[in-house]
């Protein structure tokens, strides 16, 4: 690693880039390249990328850029961890819009989004109570949304989902955004019952199952 490239503002650890289908969000079952930044603040319980907190390597956005185009991609989701909690994650996502492509961000609730490049659709994953960071939700990064962006919640139970079906109403999320996803956790709660209660409650909200797992039983690079 050269010294410049340690110095640089611009550089950013990286954990990995890979070529999938998108396992969430609106874009579902479409290939997409993957942009996995290392690292993140949070702890929740059911994470399954805890091999992006550490390690990873530097890189230029040039390089991350050039590495990207080999795919010659539509859609690019730049994920983590935690990406925003490199603060070269935003030149990042800027020069990725810059090349033409569709440009997602998954990210928490805990990170302020409000420098996100406006061209770029954010995945924001409002933190549930049985997720274990809770207390982690920056509920003014709602008022940064776009009308593409999308909320997504993460259902670890029923208490879980009495909460975010709070939490869509008092923030009128349906409203806001394009999509409001309910997810189940995996291994916590099954899709077929999250699916009877938003059926009951008549929801406008879209049950989003993980495709990746279910295809690949989420190992790394997919």
């Amino acid at each position: 690693m050269s010294e410049n490239l340690v110095h640089n503002p611009d550089a950013v650890r990286i954990t990995e880039i890979f070529y999938s289908l998108q396992g969430e969000a609106r874009t579902v079952g479409l290939p997409t390249v993957f942009v996995r930044l290392t690292g993140c603040p949070l702890r929740c319980v059911y994470c399954d990328t805890e091999y992006a907190f550490t390690g990873g390597e530097l890189q230029s956005i040039d390089q991350i850029t050039s590495e990207v185009s080999g795919y010659q991609p539509r859609f690019v989701t730049v994920t983590g961890g935690e990406p925003l909690a490199q603060r070269s994650c935003l030149p990042l996502l800027a020069a990725l819009c810059d090349k033409g492509y569709e440009v997602s961000l998954e990210t928490s609730g805990a990170m302020p989004v409000a420098e996100v490049d406006a061209r770029v659709v954010k995945v924001l994953d409002l933190k549930t109570p049985a997720s274990g960071e809770v207390q982690r939700n920056d509920y003014s990064n709602i008022e940064h949304l776009n009308p593409h962006d999308q909320v997504k919640f993460v259902i670890c139970d029923r208490a879980d989902y009495e909460w975010a079906r709070f939490k869509l109403d008092e923030y009128a999320l349906s409203e806001k955004v394009s999509d409001v996803l309910f997810s189940p956790s995996h291994g916590q709660l099954a899709g077929r019952e999250l699916a009877e209660w938003i059926l009951a409650d008549n929801l406008p909200v879209r049950l989003q199952l993980q495709l990746h797992k279910l295809l690949w039983d989420d190992a790394p690079g997919h």
